[in-house]
């Protein structure tokens, strides 16, 4: 029997001007998310050091206990005030959530 697997949350974030004030604001939002949300696990803010065109700008990457989780912390009320800062700074935002941290079964 397999054991639950986590949930694994990634966000990039483009920002309209990527000025060192907007990056640190945006980060300090995102981080404020960090402690009291139930079934949220860890939680890693990442700023972009390359500058590519490909690049974006921050990422943020949260684990969950499980998807029920993932649910319940998109509709908490701190992720909702922080989506509304960073809906503000962000002009372009990509999101990937997976299932992970179980062993893959060898068939």
């Amino acid at each position: 029997m397999s054991s639950p697997r986590m949930i694994t949350h990634v966000v990039m974030f483009r920002l309209h001007a990527a000025s060192p004030e907007n990056i640190d604001r945006a980060r300090a939002s995102i981080e404020s998310l960090r402690m009291g949300i139930d079934g949220l696990r860890s939680l890693e803010v990442g700023v972009d050091f390359a500058r590519t065109p490909l690049s974006y700008d921050l990422v943020a990457t949260a684990r969950f206990d499980d998807r029920a989780s993932l649910e319940a912390y998109s509709k908490h009320p701190r992720h909702r005030a922080v989506l509304t800062v960073l809906r503000e700074l962000s002009r372009e935002v990509a999101v990937v959530d997976y299932e992970s941290g179980a062993e893959p079964e060898n068939g």
